[in-house]
């Protein structure tokens, strides 16, 4: 694993009741053994910050990725690709999981583009992990009533120091979620910062969201 994900550490954080997992009987044989369906299986992800694929009711497995795109409109698909899991969705993306580098890629349907977008799955949990955190955790100086006034744009500076901070951290480890960075073209997890950075994505009764839209 290229992060230390546990467990424990998210169910500190989110709590039992607000993680996803899947079950070992979801995935087909070729990736039931992966490290990649353990963590899905034993860790999970938080639920606000991604959401897992649904087995299927009647067969109880994943669907494949030629289940939910034509390959064939894929022209950088990899070999093989239609027979990997989708194991989840993130924006306009479909992502999979390569059974055998371990990697998570992402096939958006509508712009016929596929990318590489996690090293592993522990990769994939850390920038769920640590994006849904400081959405639930930020807090402007205007959601204080004891702060005398809000400085927003001061707010936003710190807020886009965080997200950067998140970046950084994590391309030192995997280059893949923020690949843009080293000229690959704009990643799903590119675009999603960016929009956090921006005041979007903050929900429900976080110090965020009650100070940005009351």
């Amino acid at each position: 694993m290229l992060f230390d994900v546990t467990r424990s550490e998210l169910t500190r954080v989110f709590g039992e009741d607000r993680l996803s997992t899947l079950p070992a009987t979801a995935f087909p044989p070729s990736a039931a053994d992966t490290e990649g369906a353990r963590l899905l299986r034993t860790v999970g992800v938080p639920t606000e910050a991604f959401h897992l694929r649904e087995p299927d009711e009647g067969s109880g497995l994943l669907p494949l990725v030629q289940d939910v795109v034509d390959t064939e409109d894929f022209e950088d698909a990899p070999a093989g690709a239609g027979q990997w899991p989708v194991i989840g969705w993130l924006l306009n993306a479909h992502l999979a999981l390569d059974p055998g580098s371990g990697k998570v890629l992402a096939f958006d349907a509508d712009a016929e583009n596929v990318q590489e977008l996690h090293t592993d799955v522990s990769s994939l949990i850390q920038v769920a992990l640590r994006f849904r955190r400081l959405l639930e955790e930020f807090t402007f100086s205007g959601s204080d009533a004891d702060s005398g006034g809000s400085d927003e744009e001061a707010d936003f500076e710190r807020l886009e120091r965080e997200v950067e901070l998140i970046r950084q951290e994590t391309s030192r480890i995997d280059p893949l979620p923020f690949q843009d960075d080293f000229g690959d073209g704009e990643t799903v997890w590119s675009v999603i910062s960016e929009e956090i950075a921006m005041g979007r994505h903050f929900e429900g009764g976080s110090p965020g969201a009650r100070s940005l839209y009351g």
